[in-house]
Parts: C-alpha cells; structure tokens; sequence
C-alpha cells in the first residue's frame, strides 16, 4: 500500500485521538485489532462526513462518483476484507503511530506503528453498504468488522 499526504493524517489525528481516548505506545509485541472504525466519507457534493460511533449510514447524500470512505484499525490484521454491496474495493493504508499524549499521527522513524488509517476509494460506485473486516496477526485472532450505508 502507498504512503499517504502528511496533512490528511494531521486532520483525522483530533478524530483519532477522540476515538481512542488517552491511550499510548508501548515497545510490546504486535497488538491485536482492538478496533475498526469507519471515521469519515468524502465525496464531491457532501465534503467530508464524519461518522459517529454507532452510526449505521450517511446522513449526507454521497451518490455520485468519486465517493472515499476513511477507515480507522487500532492493532494488527492479517488482511482486510472490504467490499460494497459485496464487491471488492481498492484502498491504501498508512500506518499511524501512538505519542506519550495520546494523539495518533503519521509514523516517523523510530516511532512504533499502532494500526493504519486505511483510505478507499469506491471507484464511480454509487451508494450501498460498505463493508471492513479483519482478523488479528495473534492471539486471540479476534475477527472484527464494521459497516456502513453509504446513500
């Protein structure tokens, strides 16, 4: 996967930082997914839509083309599954990294990777039910997966 624009990552570092709360790095081994979370939608007519924790669809109308959808994974998976309506979809992902004040930011050198911010982009497909899973690299090799309606 490639490595994404600093100043994206700077802007879902509040987000991200809100969602995990004040935790921090440590020089453990590989975490397991301990979270997945669809964090925003992008798309030319709505901008950016955050999504709420619990939220099962979009209350802005994304349909059209050019429609990206943010992910957030805290830990780490052996390999996403992801899908609208059932048909794969193609993304990127970066890893982020953990401070000592609990924001999380694009990894620097000697920085310890805490997950990924996953972007995907749904390639001229209109609206459904977007789909993210994945099951962790070690024990317990939890599976965990989230969902959201795209309009």
């Amino acid at each position: 996967m490639y490595c994404m624009n600093k100043r994206l990552i700077a802007m879902f570092g509040v987000s991200i930082a809100l969602f995990l709360g004040a935790h921090t790095a440590s020089a453990a081994s590989a975490a397991p997914l301990s979270q997945v979370k669809v964090l925003k939608v992008e798309s030319p007519g709505c901008g950016f839509e955050d999504i709420a924790q619990g939220q099962e669809q979009t209350r802005c109308n994304h349909s059209g083309p050019n429609i990206k959808v943010y992910v957030l994974e805290v830990g780490y998976g052996r390999s996403a599954h992801v899908g609208l309506d059932g048909f794969e979809v193609n993304g990127t992902r970066t890893p982020v990294c953990a401070f000592d004040n609990g924001n999380l930011t694009e990894c620097t050198v000697g920085k310890k990777a805490v997950g990924y911010l996953y972007v995907f982009d749904l390639s001229g497909k209109q609206e459904g039910t977007f789909t993210f899973s994945n099951t962790s690299i070690n024990a317990p090799g939890n599976t965990l997966s989230t969902q959201l309606y795209i309009k």
